[in-house]
């Protein structure tokens, strides 16, 4: 019994840390707030607007959602929100202004969040 929570634990560990980047340079994303928006269809508008999925970068690896406030990690292009409101939501940087969702198994969602403007 012991043998096998010797071997549980760690491999309980291994799994919680394979949602995490474990490669390329830490960074942080640039400050404002950034809208989050689902592809719409071609008999209506281009996108549809999900404020409750925006969020405002604060300064350094900080960000505010919901009225709280967390804290990011964003190493290479893979963001992952890791304390706060946002807590295990995954993104991939695509573009300098742009972020796009992941989903748990690391394939690209639909949604975008764009840099909209600065901090208000």
């Amino acid at each position: 019994m012991a043998l096998t929570a010797a071997i549980a634990l760690p491999a309980a560990a291994l799994s919680a840390q394979a949602n995490m980047p474990q490669s390329g340079r830490i960074d942080t994303l640039p400050i404002g707030q950034y809208e989050c928006a689902l592809p719409g269809d071609a008999s209506g508008p281009a996108w549809e607007p999900v404020p409750q999925r925006d969020f405002t970068i604060l300064n350094g690896s900080s960000y505010e959602a919901k009225g709280e406030r967390g804290i990011y990690l964003l190493r290479g292009s893979e963001v992952i929100f890791t304390a706060g409101p946002l807590k295990g939501r995954m993104m991939e940087r695509t573009g300098q202004r742009m972020l796009r969702e992941k989903a748990a198994d690391g394939t690209l969602g639909r949604m975008r969040c764009v840099l909209a403007g600065p901090v208000n």
